[in-house]
């Protein structure tokens, strides 16, 4: 069922505020107005099966939590005071590469970069990867979290070519477009270690993605200077992004982010380029990384992290001083890389939350944001957000304030997705 173009969700609390009513009409926030019980309708449809609204992050008088969902006949639906929160934004994932729904594949081959991308290559034709269902399958448990729109490195190489672009391309379309994914052609066998590459990933430029990436410039292709050259020369000429992977550490990795820098500003390209991981900057001495990121700064650059716990927390409060852009991703999901992941992005921003740190309610406030607000540049939208004009991307907690949302990241009641209903309660609906 689709819902109509116009309807109100009414009652929810927008990151904890006052009740509010939101008007969404043509898959857009059209009006906030402050709820007013007393304006309720007998004809008002409750969240089917709910009962009589506890207080936030309870139980009701029958067991059970506010439920979620509703149908496409209603032009208005009562929320029972549910905590709103924006879309979810995945600023660094893998959609591609996934076995998940092809039974369990244990981990195999060695734990280095290049013995999982050996790996990798070995197993995954055995495994169907890629595929639109496979996909498919991690679009889904993305929406079914309330992540709404992603950015996602597909492989482009000699084995697959640009098929994986065209399955992840697919696999979005068949769900009509609920989750909106920007997508990146990342070379992960390397850039000019194998002949051909990056003609591909110039074929993938002038076909319309978002941006190209690149892998360990120095510790993949051994030639750092030669990789940002091919990839900057691709950005210069099609005007596409730039999203590296990169893993090499301490020195060896924070000369290549100063190389990615300069190079940024030589092309023009200030707000098009990104580092992933980049676990070099969290790991330099304190005069080293100040330095460093005053030119990471001044070029533009974003980071993207999936805040790993075994990895140097990133210094993000002088990267938020600076306005270096972070993005909070989920990476790999069950995959031949690793066999971790459900697609929750808000737990992605409760790790970011332990390993760095966090603990006043300013600070477990500002993990969320990176994890939808803030993350709207990864995806290129102006406007993201419970604001009159952002697409109507919302999504339903049971939880006293942001904070407790976080820190228990509960079930999803009810994901709203351009104006439609695509999940309730944790289950998906397109």
């Amino acid at each position: 069922m689709t819902e109509p173009r116009t309807w109100t969700l009414s009652n929810v609390r927008p990151l904890g505020g006052e009740p509010v009513d939101l008007r969404l009409e043509d898959g857009l926030i059209a009006a906030i107005t402050p709820h007013a019980a007393e304006h309720a309708s007998a004809h008002d449809d409750a969240l089917p099966g709910s009962q009589p609204r506890p207080a936030p992050g309870g139980a009701t008088a029958g067991g059970e939590r506010a439920p979620s969902g509703i149908g496409a006949e209603h032009a208005m639906v009562d929320g029972r005071g549910l905590l709103a929160l924006p879309g979810l934004i995945n600023a660094h994932a893998h959609v591609d590469k996934s076995w998940w729904g092809r039974g369990w594949v244990s981990y195999g081959g060695e734990g280095t970069t290049q013995g999982r991308i050996a790996h990798e290559r070995e197993h995954r034709a055995g495994l169907g990867i890629p595929s639109e269902s496979g996909a498919r399958t991690i679009l889904a448990e993305f929406l079914r979290h309330g992540t709404t729109a992603t950015r996602s490195h597909v492989d482009v190489d000699l084995g697959v070519g640009l098929s994986g672009l065209e399955h992840v391309r697919a696999a979005a379309e068949s769900l009509g477009g609920a989750v909106e994914v920007e997508l990146v052609a990342f070379p992960q066998d390397g850039v000019l270690r194998r002949p051909g590459v990056v003609k591909l990933i110039e074929e993938a430029a002038q076909l319309g993605v978002a941006s190209i990436g690149g892998l360990d410039p120095a510790g993949i292709d051994r030639d750092p200077v030669g990789q940002l050259d091919a990839l900057f020369d691709i950005v210069e000429r099609t005007g596409v992004g730039l999203d590296l992977h990169l893993h090499d550490p301490r020195e060896l990795g924070a000369f290549q982010i100063e190389l990615i820098a300069e190079r940024t500003v030589a092309a023009g390209a200030q707000g098009r380029v990104n580092v992933a991981h980049g676990f070099a900057l969290g790991e330099l001495a304190p005069g080293a990384q100040e330095e460093l990121l005053g030119k990471v700064a001044e070029a533009g650059v974003s980071w993207s992290t999936v805040a790993p716990v075994r990895s140097a927390p990133l210094p993000w409060r002088r990267m938020r001083e600076l306005g270096v852009g972070i993005g909070l991703g989920t990476d790999g999901i069950r995959d031949l890389w690793n066999p971790f992941g459900d697609g929750d992005l808000l737990k992605i921003a409760l790790q970011f939350a332990r390993v760095n740190g966090l603990h006043t309610d300013e600070d477990l406030a500002y993990a969320v944001e990176l994890a939808s607000t803030l993350a709207a540049p990864f995806v290129h939208r102006h406007a993201h957000g419970l604001e009159v004009g952002a697409r109507a991307d919302v999504v339903l907690v049971d939880a006293l304030n942001v904070q407790d949302a976080l820190v228990r990241t509960p079930v999803r009641e009810l994901v709203v997705a351009g104006g439609r209903v695509v999940a309730q309660r944790g289950e998906l609906r397109v």
